[in-house]
C-alpha cells in the first residue's frame, strides 16, 4: 500500500499531527498508519556551503582572494542533526512511500529547510505542501483536504533559495573583505557585514551620531493662568503666524529670545482677555490587527520584552497552546471568507472580561465584512494574528499577556470609533494668544474593550466659559528649557524604522505601504537585531539600544568606502521587495541573482580600490591628558586614539576587542580600567580582563598579581555588602559595576574565587538571586538566556 510521507519542521509538530490525523503506531523517530508515514527535520539540517574549491580559509582572507562568486552550492550536513537527517532520507528512499508533504511552518523559511533536505537526500518523488494558518485540529484537518501542489510553491522556494545565496554572498564577501582591509596593519580584525545586518546597523549608528553632535539650545514659553467665571484654566502663548522653515526644533509655542518672553509677560501681566473658543468633534478609529511587527513593538514598548522574546512567545502559544493564529506574518487583515470563523471565535473566549466585549460586539452585529478588517488584496501568505477559539490553559504570565494583547484587539477592531469633543480656546490679551486646548470623550467605543483607564487617558478637560467672558490674568511665568537630542532607539521605535526602511512612520496606511520595502521580514526582524548584538556592534542599555565604538567604526569605514547598499537603509529595503516579488511568482530568480553577483563585485572593487590617506569621520576627544607628555588633547580617528602634542598614541583594539572613548577616559585618567569583557584570545576564546597602562604608557592586561585577574582592591564605601562568601566563608560579597565578587577575590593574592557575573548569556542577574545563589546554592529558575547563537 502506498503512503504519503510527512516531513514535519519539528518533532513537536509531528506529534500534534499525528495526534489529529488518527490512529498512528509510534516509532522511535517517526509515526506510521496505513496511509502516512510522519517524522520531523529539526530546524535546518543541512548548510549551504561553496562547491569545493571555492572555498576561501581564514588564513587567507585577502582582497586578492575575492570575490567568491560560485555559481552553485552543495549541501553539507549539520553535526549535530546528522542522525536526523539519515532518519528522513531512509523514510524518503522506502519503496511504499509514493509522495512527501511539506508540513515545515509555513513560510519562506520553512520551504527552505524542506527543499534543502529533499535536495541532500536526492528525492526525485513527487511533492505536495501543507499550509496551515492555526495547529487547531479542525484546522490541520482542513488543511490535509487542501494540500497545495509543488507548481504552486516554486515562487515561494525560489525566494527562499534566493534570499539564502544572497546573504551567503553579500555577508561572506563584504565580510572578508572589510576584515582584510582593517587588518592591513597586522593582527586578524574580523569585520561581520551583512545584506540586512548592516544597513539596520546604519540606522543606529545615524541616531547616535545625531545625539553625539547634538548642541542644546535654549528656548523660552510664557504659561499664563487665566481665571473665568467657572474657574481657572492655563493658557500658553503661541505664534500665530508660526512657520519652522526647516528648523526640526522650532515650535510655535517657542520663542528663542528672552527678550521676546520678557516682553509678553510685561504686557500681559495683571490684564484681561477676550476669549474665543471652537468646538468640533472627532473620531478614532480602532488600530487594526497585529501583524508579528506591530506585536513586538507594542509588546516591547508595554511589558520591556524584546522582538526576540516576543516571538518566542507568540510561537508558543500557536504551536504548544493552539491559541493563537501563525504568528510570523507581516498582513494585519483577513480573508474574506473569515468571517464566520471570527464570529465562532468571538463566542469562545472563557475569561468573564474578554466574553464580555466579544457578546457585546455579536449582539449589536458589529462583525460586519468590513475592508478595514476583511481584505483578500492584503492577505498574502497569512493573515492578521488572531485567537484560534481553543480556551487558553496554563500560559504562564508572559503567555497570558500577548494573548490578552491579541484577544482585545481583535474584538477591538468590531468597535466603533471612539467620539471626543475637541475644544480649542484662545485667549487674546493686549493682542498676545494663549492656547488652551481641551478633549471629552463622548464615546468610549473601541477604547471600552481595554478598560476605564484607556478609555480616559486621552482627557483633558477644560472649564467651561461663557459667551462673551473675558478672562483675567491671574499670574503668568516664564519657562526656560533647553532642546533636546533625539532619543536613542529601543525595540519598539527599531521595529518601526525597519519596517518603514529607516523612516520612523507612525501613519498606519503609510507605514503598511511603505512595509512592503521594509528591511528583513517579520519573522527575520528579531534575529537581526540579536546578531548585531552578538556581533558586538549594539548593547542593550535598559530599554536602549546603544551602538557600540565597534559598530560606528563598520558604519564610518563603509561611508568613505561609499559602498551605498550596505549602509542605506532604503536601497535594500529595495532588494526585500524584489524577494516578495518573485515569492508571488512576479521576477525572474536568475535575473535576481546576476544582480546580487553584481553587487557584490561592487562591493569588493570599492574596498579594493580605496585609496584615501585617512577614514574620514565624527570622532571623539577625550578629557584626560596624554600619559606621556602630561598635555593632550587626545583625539580618535579610525584605528587609534592619539595625542596631539607628542607622538604617543594607543590603538583602540585590543584583543579583537574595540575600546569605547569612556573606557580610554578612565584608562588614562585612573590608569586602569575593568574588568572588560568581550576580549578574544588567539584560539578566538572569549574572556574578561582589566587593562592598565604599563610601564611605557601604553595599555597592558591586567590579571592581577596571581595572574588570575584580581581587581583592585573594592571600596567599601561605595559598595553594598550582599551577604556573606559561600565559597570561602570569611569574606562579604559585594555588588559591584559588573559583578557580584567577594572582597578575598579582590586582593592580590587573590584568597577566594567567587565571582558572579551581573550579565549571563545577555540576561541580567538580580540581587535578589544572586542573594539566593549564596544562601541556597541556586537560583529560581530563571527565563530568557539567550545563547550566543542568538537562541
Amino acid at each position: 500500500m502506498s503512503k504519503s510521507l510527512v516531513i514535519a519542521e519539528k518533532p513537536s509538530v509531528a506529534r500534534d499531527l499525528a495526534r489529529v490525523l488518527g490512529k498512528f503506531k509510534h516509532e522511535k523517530d517517526f509515526f506510521e498508519n496505513d496511509q502516512y508515514v510522519i517524522s520531523s527535520a529539526i530546524g535546518h539540517l543541512v548548510e549551504m556551503v561553496p562547491p569545493e574549491g571555492a572555498e576561501v580559509k581564514r588564513g587567507k582572507w585577502n582582497i586578492e582572494n575575492l570575490p567568491v562568486l560560485p555559481d552553485h552550492f552543495d549541501l553539507i550536513p549539520k553535526e549535530k542533526t546528522k542522525s536526523r537527517l539519515q532518519v528522513l532520507k531512509r523514510l524518503i528512499k522506502r519503496p511504499d512511500v509514493t509522495e512527501i508533504i511539506n508540513a515545515c511552518d509555513a513560510g519562506r523559511e520553512g520551504e527552505l529547510i524542506f527543499r534543502n533536505t529533499l535536495r541532500w537526500t536526492g528525492a526525485k518523488k513527487p511533492t505536495r505542501r501543507l499550509w496551515l494558518q492555526s495547529m487547531t485540529p479542525e484546522a490541520i484537518r482542513v488543511g490535509f483536504e487542501h494540500l497545495r501542489s509543488e507548481q504552486e510553491m516554486q515562487p515561494l522556494a525560489d525566494a527562499a533559495t534566493s534570499r539564502a545565496e544572497s546573504d551567503w554572498l553579500v555577508g561572506i564577501n563584504a565580510t572578508r573583505a572589510l576584515t582584510s582591509f582593517n587588518s592591513r596593519s597586522g593582527g586578524f580584525q574580523k569585520t561581520a557585514a551583512g545584506r540586512v545586518q548592516t544597513p539596520t546597523l546604519a540606522i543606529l549608528a545615524g541616531r547616535e551620531e545625531k545625539i553625539r553632535s547634538f548642541k542644546p539650545r535654549p528656548y523660552f514659553e510664557v504659561h499664563a493662568d487665566l481665571g473665568g467665571k467657572a474657574g481657572s484654566y492655563r493658557g500658553r502663548w503661541f505664534d500665530e503666524k508660526f512657520k519652522s522653515d526647516g528648523d526640526e526644533d522650532a515650535r510655535a509655542e517657542r520663542l528663542w529670545s528672552r527678550e521676546k518672553a520678557d516682553e509678553i509677560e510685561a504686557k500681559c501681566a495683571n490684564k484681561t482677555g477676550e476669549i474665543t473658543e471652537e468646538k468640533k468633534s472627532a473620531t478614532q478609529a480602532s488600530p487594526l490587527l497585529y501583524d508579528l511587527t506591530t506585536l513586538q513593538r507594542e509588546a516591547n514598548g508595554r511589558f520591556s520584552l524584546s522582538a526576540r522574546r516576543t516571538l518566542q512567545i507568540a510561537q508558543a502559544l500557536y504551536e504548544k497552546h493552539k491559541v493563537l493564529t501563525y504568528p510570523r506574518t507581516d498582513s494585519r487583515y483577513l480573508p474574506e471568507d473569515n468571517l464566520g470563523q471570527v464570529r465562532k471565535v468571538m463566542s469562545s473566549f472563557n475569561d468573564q472580561a474578554l466574553a464580555t466585549y466579544a457578546e457585546k460586539a455579536l449582539r449589536n452585529e458589529w462583525i460586519k465584512p468590513t475592508k478595514r478588517v476583511f481584505n483578500n488584496a492584503k492577505v498574502s501568505d497569512h493573515h492578521a494574528i488572531i485567537p484560534t477559539g481553543t480556551s487558553p490553559a496554563h500560559l504562564d504570565d508572559f503567555e497570558r499577556k500577548i494573548f490578552d494583547m491579541v484577544a482585545r484587539r481583535t474584538i477591538a477592531v468590531f468597535y466603533p470609533a471612539a467620539q471626543f469633543e475637541v475644544t480649542t480656546r484662545i485667549t487674546r490679551v493686549e493682542g498676545e494668544p494663549f492656547k488652551t486646548d481641551g478633549r471629552i470623550i463622548v464615546d468610549p467605543g473601541w477604547k471600552a474593550v481595554y478598560g476605564k483607564e484607556a478609555a480616559g487617558e486621552d482627557e483633558q478637560s477644560i472649564v467651561p466659559i461663557s459667551p462673551n467672558e473675558r478672562a483675567n490674568v491671574l499670574a503668568i511665568e516664564i519657562k526656560e528649557n533647553e532642546t533636546k537630542p533625539p532619543a536613542r532607539f529601543n525595540e519598539a521605535t527599531l521595529l518601526s524604522a525597519m519596517e518603514g526602511a529607516g523612516k520612523l512612520v507612525e501613519d498606519e496606511e503609510l507605514r503598511e505601504a511603505m512595509s512592503e520595502r521594509g528591511l528583513g521580514t517579520p519573522a527575520t526582524r528579531a534575529q537581526i537585531i540579536e546578531g548585531l548584538i552578538f556581533d558586538g556592534y549594539v548593547e542593550r542599555k535598559g530599554k536602549e539600544l546603544v551602538v557600540t565604538a565597534k559598530g560606528l567604526s563598520l558604519i564610518t569605514l563603509l561611508r568613505n568606502l561609499r559602498t551605498d547598499v550596505l549602509c542605506t537603509p532604503e536601497l535594500t529595503g529595495e532588494w526585500e521587495f524584489r524577494l516578495k516579488q518573485m515569492a508571488h511568482g512576479k521576477l525572474d530568480r536568475r535575473h535576481f541573482m546576476e544582480d546580487i553577483r553584481g553587487l557584490t563585485r561592487e562591493i569588493v572593487e570599492k574596498v579594493r580600490n580605496f585609496r584615501g590617506e585617512t577614514i574620514e569621520g565624527e570622532y571623539a576627544v577625550i578629557d584626560a591628558k596624554c600619559p606621556n607628555c602630561g598635555s593632550g588633547p587626545i583625539k580618535e580617528d579610525y584605528k587609534t586614539f592619539r595625542c596631539q602634542n607628542c607622538d604617543w598614541l594607543m590603538w583602540k583594539t585590543m584583543a579583537s576587542r574595540q575600546f569605547e572613548p569612556e573606557e580610554v577616559r578612565e584608562l588614562l585618567t585612573k590608569e586602569r580600567v575593568g574588568p572588560l569583557q568581550g576580549f578574544r584570545s588567539k584560539m578566538g576564546r572569549p574572556f574578561e580582563a582589566a587593562v592598565k597602562l604599563g610601564e611605557d604608557k601604553k595599555p597592558e592586561f591586567d590579571f592581577g598579581a596571581d595572574g588570575n585577574g584580581a581587581p583592585q582592591k573594592i571600596d567599601t564605601s561605595r559598595h553594598e555588602s550582599i551577604g556573606l562568601c559561600p565559597v570561602c566563608k570569611e569574606g562579604q560579597v559585594y555588588d559591584l559595576e559588573n559583578a557580584y565578587v567577594c572582597e578575598r577575590a579582590a586582593t592580590a593574592p587573590r584568597k577566594c574565587t567567587f565571582r558572579v557575573s551581573k550579565t549571563i548569556l545577555q540576561r541580567p542577574i538580580p540581587k535578589e538571586q544572586a542573594q539566593k545563589l549564596m544562601s541556597t546554592g541556586k537560583t529560581d529558575l530563571l527565563p530568557r538566556f539567550i545563547s550566543k547563537r542568538g537562541r
